[in-house]
C-alpha cells in the first residue's frame, strides 16, 4: 500500500477504536449497568430467610407505609418517583438539552415477598441509596406540537412557560419514572430485624426484615425487569 495512503487508513481506524472504547465504557460504566451486574452478584432471598448482617437483595411488591405519593404527570400512587424537564436550546450552531427540573421522592416503603414483608427506609442527609426507574411515561412539545392540557399543567407546575417570547412553543420534553404501589420491584441491602412497635395489619409477627445501608453498602432500589428477572438464587 502506498504510503502516504497507508496514513490516512491508520488515522480512520485509530479514530474509530477509540470512539468504539469511549460508547463501551460509557455503556459498561453506566448506572443502569452498574446496578445489573451489583445485584447479579447478590443472593436473592425471601424475607423470612434474611440473615442479620447479610447483604442481600429481595424481590417482590411495593407497598407504602404511609399516604403514597402521587407521580406529577401520571398521577398514580407510588413510593417513590424521578422526573426529569429539559428544554432545548441553542447557541450559534449548537444546540443542547438544559435540565430545567430534576426532581426525586421517595418515602419508607415495604417490599411484599409472598406475605414476608420487609421494609426500606431511603434518606437523602446523607443519601444512602442508589437508584434507577425505568422511565415509562414521556411528554414532548414543539414549534409545531402544543403540550397536552396535562403537560402544560405539570410544566405551569413548576413555574415553565410552554412558550417563548413571540408566542410560540418551547422544544421541551419531560420523563417519569415511578415505583406503583404493587409494582414488582427488587432492593438490595444490609439484612436487619427490626422490633415492630405497633402491629402491621396482616403481619402476625413482632418482628420484621429491613434492608439497611451502611459506611460500605448504599441501599438499591430498582425496578428494572432485567434485573427482577434474574433467576432466583438461595
Amino acid at each position: 500500500m502506498n504510503a502516504i495512503l497507508f496514513i490516512p487508513v491508520v488515522l480512520v481506524l485509530i479514530f474509530i477504536s477509540v470512539v468504539g472504547l469511549i460508547i463501551f465504557i460509557t455503556y459498561y460504566f453506566s448506572k443502569k449497568q452498574v446496578i445489573i451486574r451489583t445485584l447479579s452478584k447478590i443472593p436473592r432471598k425471601p424475607a423470612s430467610s434474611l440473615k442479620t448482617n447479610e447483604l442481600s437483595k429481595v424481590t417482590g411488591k411495593a407497598l407504602h407505609v404511609t399516604a403514597p405519593l402521587i407521580a406529577p404527570y401520571t398521577e398514580r400512587k407510588c413510593v417513590f418517583y424521578q422526573i426529569r424537564i429539559q428544554q432545548k436550546v441553542s447557541s450559534g450552531k449548537n444546540s443542547r438539552w438544559k435540565t430545567l427540573v430534576r426532581e426525586e421522592k421517595f418515602q419508607d416503603f415495604f417490599v411484599d415477598t409472598n406475605n414476608d414483608f420487609v421494609i426500606v427506609k431511603p434518606q437523602e442527609h446523607p443519601r444512602n441509596y442508589i437508584c434507577y426507574l425505568v422511565k415509562d411515561s414521556k411528554q414532548s412539545s414543539g414549534t409545531f406540537d402544543d403540550p397536552t392540557p396535562q403537560f402544560e399543567a405539570v410544566l405551569r407546575r413548576y413555574n415553565i412557560n410552554p412558550e417563548n417570547f413571540f408566542g410560540f412553543n418551547k422544544r421541551l420534553r419531560y420523563e417519569e419514572g415511578i415505583i406503583e404501589i404493587g409494582e414488582r420491584i427488587t432492593v438490595a441491602g444490609i439484612a436487619t430485624w427490626k422490633t415492630l412497635s405497633e402491629p402491621i395489619s396482616e403481619y402476625p409477627y413482632s418482628k420484621i426484615a429491613a434492608l439497611e445501608n451502611d459506611h460500605k453498602q448504599k441501599l438499591i432500589i430498582t425496578d428494572l425487569p432485567e434485573v427482577i428477572n434474574q433467576r432466583r438464587s438461595l
